[in-house]
């Protein structure tokens, strides 16, 4: 019995959920997040933040309200797993740039500098500085800086922290190391290789692959490949969605009675909940587990409605 592949809906939906993608190397986010888009017939799509054409791993898609409270996970840790190249430097820092011998070599071998590593490992967990390299999204007079250095102009870039919550660095062979790094939001990892690399004492380094394992508390263990989806029926494809709530479950959350509930949605606040803080964001819900959106406390302990849905969404 020939078992038929569901096709992409060409019909918009309503549909509202978040995706855990597992993005292929090649193509772009906006490319992938296009096809999740046409695959689901989602009348509106975003992502949470890009990975570059040559990484792969997780990316979250939302759906309809979920694209409200997509920047809940723009300032979220971020688990990578990566691998260096020692001894040669990119025009981007990764294998999709030009490639040349890097300057200033002292070291030629990774053999029996175990000490070494260890002591670079070290000396980049915690807090660090970065210089945010050129191929970047970062805005310069209202344009991304890759924008001028594929134009060949080298724009002055203030250092700035970011913090490294682990590093694990293994050797693999040769000029080859293998990179894990949990770290905070705005770090560049094809920065952090070139670093890493100066600091073994070999000019630099680029990134011959990049993975990206996790986002906050979500793991590339629950993500799906576009090419999984495509054999999925449409049914299959909209249970692998969460929760739009998903995004906020970091927050507390209150259950509102009905008059409460009804006089967010008009945009009223409402009586607040003890022990909280001024300016705390909190899940709301209705009596029936109905996820009724954000909502923040003010200073006279209320609750104000931030971001709130028209009919909320069921758990």
């Amino acid at each position: 019995m020939k078992v038929e592949v569901a096709r992409p809906l060409c019909v918009k939906r309503e549909i509202s959920g978040v995706l855990l993608l597992d993005k292929s190397g090649g193509i772009s986010s906006n490319r992938a997040l296009q096809i999740a888009k046409r695959l689901f017939g989602a009348r509106k799509a975003g992502h949470t933040g890009t990975l570059d054409p040559m990484a792969t791993g997780l990316l979250p898609i939302c759906f309809g309200d979920a694209t409200r409270f997509s920047s809940a996970l723009l300032g979220a840790n971020k688990s990578y797993e990566a691998t260096l190249r020692l001894g040669y430097i990119s025009t981007t820092g990764d294998a999709e740039g030009d490639i040349s011998v890097a300057e200033g070599i002292s070291c030629h071998d990774l053999k029996d500098m175990a000490p070494q590593v260890e002591m670079v490992q070290k000396s980049f967990t915690g807090l660090i500085t970065q210089i945010p390299p050129m191929y970047s999204a970062l805005k310069h007079r209202g344009k991304p800086m890759y924008v001028y250095a594929r134009e060949g102009v080298e724009i002055e870039r203030q250092p700035r922290q970011v913090m490294i919550h682990e590093l694990h660095l293994m050797v693999i062979d040769g000029d080859k190391i293998r990179l894990w790094v949990r770290c905070g939001s705005g770090t560049y990892v094809r920065t952090l290789a070139e670093d890493i690399g100066r600091a073994l004492g070999f000019g630099g380094a680029y990134l011959t692959a990049l993975r990206r394992t996790t986002i906050d508390d979500f793991d590339l263990s629950q993500a799906y490949s576009l090419d999984t989806l495509e054999t999925m029926s449409i049914r299959e494809r909209d249970s692998r969605l969460l929760t739009v709530d998903t995004l906020l479950r970091d927050l507390a959350a209150v259950v509102l009675e009905a008059p409460a509930a009804a006089a967010l949605r008009q945009g009223r606040s409402v009586a607040g909940v003890s022990k909280a803080v001024e300016g705390e964001k909190i899940r709301l819900y209705d009596e029936e587990k109905n996820f009724l959106g954000l909502g923040e406390v003010t200073a006279g302990g209320d609750i104000a409605p931030k971001k709130i849905l028209g009919n909320g969404q069921k758990l």
